[in-house]
């Protein structure tokens, strides 16, 4: 599935803009895009690598991650203590407004941990992960990093990548849709709860990947002892403030745009996009993340500087203008959907 370099980048992310309908099947015949050779970024890896060695220099943990995550922290249980006793709307906006943000934030915090980026000893980054999971209410630090490195390892692989949408979820939401009306209206019924479809799809498409360890049981433990002591702490309403901002942060938000800015395929058959707007401030610059892909061994500081030694491999790739656009163009352009991804039938070595 090469990757060919266009004159100038295509943004990604506008209504209206680069749509695949001409070219597709009816929603009843879609299907997925199917490639048969390896992922992009470990070939782009070593080109650039051989051109620019001097990247190997931003390889390693960024120290700032583990007070940015503390910070981040104590936020939201300030936000649980502020909001307590506040009437529906306003808790509401703020759990939207401030505590997906944060929570969102906290996510990726897990995920630059999970590749070994907020310290160099490796128990260090699980105690920082699981620290930055307090928030989130829901224990997942330890059991995301497994399935994550699948990810990286196997992309479009559909045995390993748990990132890809299952058959059923495109069936559902895609082929028994009976008009445009009814696939809009799908889609954006799948956006609203799609921070289920994250944490579910891994348990059902590969279970055993992560077997059930010590830390897997402490990372439980340690979460739902401190969801208890914020409910004898603040009260119950504090719990159901971090909550709602896990929930509305997978949700319709601007930073969830990254889910699917990522890896759904927008233009042609490339896989993976960058976004380089203001929303990677608030998102350890995930938008990244063909720089991600390509170097997942430096850390979220670094990222813009891998782009500007070689913007030669990136400045022309395809690119997303814009996360809550991306959302937008999900939802209401029928000609992208679940299926809109590239799956690999085998793990190419």
């Amino acid at each position: 599935l090469p990757i060919s370099l266009a004159s100038k980048p295509l943004e990604i992310g506008a209504m209206g803009s680069t749509s695949n309908a001409s070219v597709l099947a009816s929603r009843e015949e879609r299907d997925f895009f199917f490639a048969d050779d390896a992922e992009p970024h470990a070939t782009r890896r070593g080109e650039i690598l051989k051109k620019h060695p001097e990247i190997k220099a931003l390889m390693g943990p960024e120290w700032r991650t583990k007070y940015i995550v503390a910070a981040t922290v104590a936020l939201q249980v300030f936000m649980g203590w502020f909001t307590t006793g506040w009437s529906a709307l306003p808790f509401l906006i703020a759990a939207y407004v401030v505590g997906a943000t944060a929570n969102h934030s906290l996510f990726l915090a897990i995920h630059e941990l999970a590749h070994g980026l907020g310290s160099k000893s490796i128990t260090a980054n699980k105690i920082i992960g699981i620290v930055a999971n307090f928030p989130i209410a829901i224990p997942y630090s330890i059991t995301f990093k497994p399935y994550h490195m699948a990810h990286h390892r196997n992309q479009g692989h559909e045995d390993m990548d748990v990132d890809i949408p299952t058959a059923i979820e495109g069936y559902l939401i895609t082929r028994t849709a009976v008009n445009y009306i009814d696939h809009t209206l799908r889609k954006a019924i799948f956006m609203f709860f799609q921070i289920f479809a994250y944490a579910l799809r891994p348990v059902f498409v590969k279970p055993e990947l992560q077997p059930i360890d010590a830390w897997v049981v402490t990372n439980w433990l340690v979460i739902f002892a401190f969801d208890f002591f914020i409910y004898a702490a603040i009260g119950p309403q504090a719990v159901l403030y971090l909550l709602l901002s896990s929930f509305f942060a997978g949700s319709i938000h601007p930073t969830a745009g990254h889910f699917i800015a990522e890896h759904y395929v927008m233009e042609g058959k490339v896989e993976t996009y960058s976004y380089y707007g203001p929303l990677n401030w608030l998102t350890y610059n995930v938008g990244y993340h063909n720089e991600h892909h390509d170097f997942p061994n430096i850390a979220w500081s670094s990222l813009p500087k891998v782009r500007t030694i070689a913007p030669e491999y990136y400045d022309n790739l395809p690119q997303c203008k814009s996360w809550p656009g991306v959302l937008m163009r999900y939802i209401f352009d029928d000609s992208i959907s679940p299926y809109s991804r590239v799956k690999r039938n085998a793990k190419v070595d």
